[in-house]
Order: structure tokens, then sequence, then C-alpha cells
């Protein structure tokens, strides 16, 4: 009797287990930056750039370069999407709706924005939470560091790279354009 509790409990494990490990970035919803609640998977078969943005942030120029990056691809089946978040030096402290008027009349963005989140701690967006598990940082950390850090998706959903914030949407550039083959 023990042996089947066992058995039953090490494959109800497994089971969690491989579930777990069969997550994509397709199984996730978010909120648009207009508070639109949408899955993922709407980005299915197309190259993603990730980025955690911010108004008031000294990287804050980098809306050009993603923009200027998103033009460039946008019939290619490449997107950028952008996640506002506050949790740096209280560098976003705007409302959802005074941050896309800042995107749009500042840097005329038009790739995807959502709603602001946490990218760390407690309440993460499980989105994050993800991302950071499945590509680490500098030295294995998996804590966003700044605004602006960038993560590359494949068309099959696969996080490829990780970017810090100092690295430059044209600097993804050619990283965009061997997923776009």
């Amino acid at each position: 009797m023990f042996y089947k509790i066992l058995l039953l409990l090490v494959l109800t494990f497994s089971s969690i287990i491989a579930k777990e490990n069969k997550m994509s970035i397709y199984d996730f919803n978010v909120k648009t930056i207009d508070g639109e609640e949408i899955s993922m998977s709407k980005y299915k078969g197309k190259v993603l750039l990730i980025v955690n943005v911010a108004s008031k942030c000294g990287f804050t120029s980098q809306y050009e370069g993603l923009e200027n990056l998103y033009e460039k691809y946008k019939n290619e089946d490449f997107m950028v999407l952008g996640f506002p978040s506050n949790q740096f030096a209280n560098q976003e402290p705007e409302s959802n709706e005074k941050i896309k008027e800042f995107c749009s009349l500042t840097y005329e963005v038009k790739f995807d924005m959502f709603a602001k989140i946490d990218v760390n701690g407690e309440n993460e967006s499980p989105l994050y939470t993800f991302l950071k598990s499945n590509q680490k940082g500098i030295l294995g950390t998996e804590n966003i560091k700044w605004n602006f850090t960038k993560f590359l998706v494949n068309k099959e959903g696969t996080i490829v790279d990780r970017y810090g914030s100092a690295t430059t949407p044209e600097s993804i550039d050619s990283d965009v354009k061997k997923l776009l083959k």
C-alpha cells in the first residue's frame, strides 16, 4: 500500500513538472494599455521583442529605436511589446492613459503597449516570471535590473535572448533579422 501511494505521488508530481515545462509564452493573458485583456497567443508566429519601459528614464529615448525597429520589420511578422513599469526609481509614475499619450505624442509609438505592471517581486506579472525563469540575466540572475530590459522571442514562442538596458534596439537589429528568415 505504501508503495502504491508513493508511486501515485511520484506520477502526480512528474505530471505537474511536465505540464510546467510545456508552458509557453502563449499561455499568458495580459492587459493592453487601454485595459482590454488579451491572450499572448495573438502573437503566435511572430518574432517578439518584449521590453519593460518607462517615460522618465535615461533610456527613454530607446522608444525611438524600438519604434524604428518595429516599423522596419512589422510587415515581416515582427512586433515590439512595451510593458510600462514603475519599479525603478519611480520613473513611470503616470496612469496608463498618460503613458499612452506620452508615447504617441513624443515618440509616435505604434507598437503594442500594455498596462503598467510589476516586473519583479510579489506582484510581478506572471508573463515576466515566465520570461525571467526561461532567460536569465548576467551571472544567472532572474530579476530585472532596470527599465528597458529586452527579451527576444522567436516565431515558435521560445525566448532566445535577453538584453540589458544599455543594449540599444539598433544593436538588436541583426538578431531580429536572423529570426525572421
